[in-house]
């Protein structure tokens, strides 16, 4: 790509910028259809305050509460007679609509749409965006075990807009239980990161994932097509029929043991004993003595880089976030948008593309949390735990930590600042991807047109790119490639 002479122009960030003139048109139209009964009259003859006027007024008033109280009751038959709501907790519908990916509230975006399901009930529930997340990858440690799990390694990057603060939940180091399997970190990374930012009881964000694996899951498509690429091996009887073949698309799995983990790991009293009894079921099905102490998760700032736009926020070592702030401040100052070198490398064969997930979560007042994990490749070791239903990472203590989550936040003392979140999945080579997406929002003058992601890191993805936002109090949501991650909002 060219790079201009001279600095880079960082424009204000108007990412997918809803249109408002079809709010303005529908509120002139309902001007127009309700008009205002105890207002003067028009010209028609009859005097402001005449008797034809306050019969008119009268009937009008008449109207408006009928109208008024067949609504009412509407509402409250449909919500009497939907079995799926969750009461009072569901806010009142919109006045006016949005676009695709567009909600008034919050919203979530991952892999499955079973588990952006579970994430917008948690948050009309009552729960925050770190609720919702955690909920959502929980869900997807059950139905989507070949990219991540309780196996996984977790990363995440969670900014509070009431604080302004940016916050970075890191696993560590990958630690090795045994030859060739990780140790698993997903359950007190996850744990931890809701003790200090959840706001529902941790037992509840369980429930769900719980129920998946005791009652059964559907298999997607996207796990369908990594069973048929994997194979048997390591993964019966979890996801084959009884002769022995991968399940197929719409068939479906259940995991009970999984389903006992979940259950003890809800009612841990501590973020450190989470893990603990998972760690003691795996030692066992191994035939260790005991299980592996290793390195807590923690939660650190994260890191950061002024620009003139606002603040880069992204996730310390081991993770790639010191790499993608490198790449950034780097093309700052040499005054173009994109590193030397070609900012699309080469693409992967599929054998080395890395097993991971990514998922994002977002509301209306600015808040984000993007959580990335990884079982190094597709099905991690491919070793499942019979105690327990997990598969087991081959993440070891050189696999390179390739995560790098990136959220850009409009400057502080601007009370309408945007906040712009981006994570990346599928590649060791993300750091370059995310910079090169980053910049060509920063460098570029956003339209009203211009809906979800720009076109010029789409060639570069290899993996998932999901981008959240929150704009004019709304939160926007959208992928790249587009429709590879349902959301849900409200």
């Amino acid at each position: 790509m060219e790079t201009e002479a001279g600095p880079v122009l960082y424009q204000k960030l108007l990412v997918w910028e809803p249109s408002l003139e079809s709010e303005e048109e529908e509120e002139e139209i309902s001007e127009q259809l309700i008009p205002d009964p105890w207002g003067p009259q028009d010209s028609s003859g009859n005097k402001a305050g005449g008797l034809p006027g306050a019969w008119a007024r009268l009937v009008a008033a008449l109207l408006l509460l009928a109208v008024g109280f067949s609504l009412a009751v509407r509402q409250l038959h449909s919500s009497s007679g939907s079995p799926g709501t969750l009461g009072s907790g569901a806010p009142p519908p919109s006045r006016h609509s949005h676009g695709p990916g567009v909600y008034p509230h919050g919203a979530i975006i991952s892999p499955a749409a079973t588990c952006s399901h579970l994430g917008r009930e948690l948050l009309v529930a009552g729960g925050n965006v770190v609720d919702a997340g955690i909920g959502a990858a929980l869900c997807l440690a059950v139905v989507h075990p070949h990219t991540t799990g309780l196996g996984a390694m977790f990363w995440g990057l969670f900014y509070n807009s009431s604080s302004g603060n940016s916050t970075a939940l890191t696993s560590g180091p990958a630690q090795t239980l045994a030859p060739g399997l990780g140790l698993p970190s997903a359950l007190p990374a996850l744990r931890l990161l809701h003790t200090h930012f959840g706001r529902l009881p941790w037992p509840r964000l369980l429930v769900g994932p719980t129920t998946l694996a005791q009652e059964g899951f559907l298999v997607d498509t996207p796990l369908a097509r990594a069973l048929a690429a994997q194979g048997t091996k390591g993964i019966c009887p979890l996801l084959c029929r009884t002769d022995g073949t991968p399940l197929g698309p719409g068939a479906r799995a259940i995991n009970p043991q999984l389903a006992a983990v979940l259950h003890r790991a809800a009612l841990a009293p501590t973020p450190d004993l989470t893990g603990d009894a998972l760690l003691s079921l795996l030692a066992r099905d191994l035939g260790l003595e005991g299980p592996s102490a290793g390195p807590r998760p923690t939660l650190e700032p994260a890191l950061r880089l002024p620009v003139p736009q606002g603040i880069l926020f992204t996730t310390p070592s081991p993770s790639a976030g010191p790499e993608l702030l490198e790449l950034l401040e780097a093309a700052q100052q040499s005054g173009g948008p994109t590193t030397s070198g070609d900012p699309c490398p080469p693409r992967l064969p599929a054998a080395g593309t890395p097993g991971s997930s990514v998922l994002a979560t977002v509301d209306s007042s600015g808040s984000v949390l993007l959580l990335t994990s990884s079982l190094n490749s597709s099905f991690g070791s491919g070793h499942l735990s019979p105690s327990t239903g997990v598969l087991l990472s081959n993440l070891v203590a050189k696999s390179a930590a390739w995560a790098c989550p990136l959220i850009l936040c409009g400057k502080l003392d601007d009370n309408e600042a945007d906040v712009l979140g981006l994570v990346a999945s599928g590649t060791p080579a993300v750091a370059r991807v995310m910079t090169h997406t980053l910049l060509s929002h920063l460098v570029r003058p956003q339209t009203h047109a211009q809906q979800g992601p720009t076109k010029s890191p789409r060639p570069c993805i290899q993996g998932t790119l999901l981008q959240v936002a929150a704009h004019a109090e709304h939160a926007h949501v959208s992928s790249v490639p587009s429709g590879c991650c349902p959301s849900q909002g409200f």
